[in-house]
């Protein structure tokens, strides 16, 4: 399976990174293929070009897996790339879930949803995506 993680690239302390590798190199040694952003999209290009490898990435995994930071705008805008695109989420860090709106009540819902046989129906409007979508075996 192709995996997509969502985390902190900017500002990530090597603590931090050395759990993502750990989490991904246990995928990976399971025999998915995993797309881990600060060691697979180029961080040198322009900020619109990471976005566009990044999205890239996402529509080709089957699957997106969320280290939740709610001070990573690029973890904000990543979201917002596999939820247009419908993707099936796994949560491996969340924030804390208060009473009320926020994104990690937001993550826990679309996980639920996006785990169920509920079709993104709202986002078919594309031919190709809904094409592609329905037609993975």
């Amino acid at each position: 399976m192709d995996i997509f993680i969502i985390c902190t690239v900017r500002g990530a302390t090597e603590e931090y990174k050395k759990e993502l590798e750990i989490y991904v190199a246990e995928l990976e040694k399971n025999g998915h293929k995993v797309h881990l952003p600060h060691r697979d999209t180029n961080q040198d290009g322009r900020g619109i070009d990471i976005c566009k490898e990044n999205a890239t990435a996402i529509y080709n995994a089957h699957e997106v897996h969320i280290f939740y930071n709610e001070l990573s705008q690029g973890t904000h805008f990543d979201m917002g790339v596999a939820f247009g695109f419908g993707k099936r989420i796994k949560i491996i860090k969340n924030g804390e879930v208060t009473m009320g709106k926020s994104f990690s009540r937001m993550l826990l819902e679309w996980e639920t949803n996006s785990s169920s046989d509920w079709h993104w129906q709202f986002f078919d409007f594309i031919r190709e995506v809904r094409e592609a979508k329905y037609n993975k075996t």
